[in-house]
């Protein structure tokens, strides 16, 4: 009888001894799951933010190509009531000389007040040093004045904002 209480013992011993491994191969297993959850969201989680970050460049992109097309949009407008004036002029079938003048006078302080309103500075330098980033001498003068002097303008140079549009065509004292 002692035997079979020894051998009742340890069937005993091996089945508790088998139980917290199943409990263990059920916590792995369950383990393995969660993990195996929490790695799918997280590429779930990522592939959302770079799509999100994908959207935002293109909008992004899609934004900076607007401001390109329609940057002039504002001077583009404010130039039209200049063209409106000078087809104004062309169109008028009785006029004299003085009236064309006194047209392409207001024409041409309406053009004067579009640039000032988009900070277009006429650069017109008369008797100022030549500076070559302003001027481009086309020619130099003997005798006509004070060295490296600008004496006559050809044509006017502009600057939009501190920056050369184009410069002036001048001629220069020897």
């Amino acid at each position: 009888m002692q035997a079979d209480e020894n051998n009742q013992d340890q069937d005993k011993n091996q089945a508790q001894e088998a139980q917290p491994e199943v409990a263990t191969e059920q916590t792995a297993e369950e383990k393995i799951t969660a993990l195996q959850a929490a790695l799918e969201e997280a590429k779930a989680s990522v592939l959302y933010i770079k799509a999100e970050g994908e959207n935002i460049r293109r909008r992004a992109m899609d934004d900076i190509d607007k401001a390109r097309k329609f940057a002039l949009e504002k001077f583009s407008n404010e130039l039209l009531a200049v063209k409106d004036s000078l087809d104004a002029a062309l169109n008028v079938g009785n006029a004299d000389v003085e009236s064309y003048k006194n047209g392409v006078e207001l024409t041409a302080k309406q053009l004067s007040a579009v640039f000032e309103k988009f900070n277009i500075a006429e650069v017109n330098p008369v008797g100022e040093k030549f500076d070559p980033n302003k001027h481009q001498a086309i020619s130099m003068l003997e005798n006509s004045g004070e060295p490296n002097t600008v004496t006559s303008v050809l044509q006017k140079g502009y600057i939009l904002n501190d920056r050369v549009l184009r410069p002036a065509l001048v001629m220069v004292a020897k």
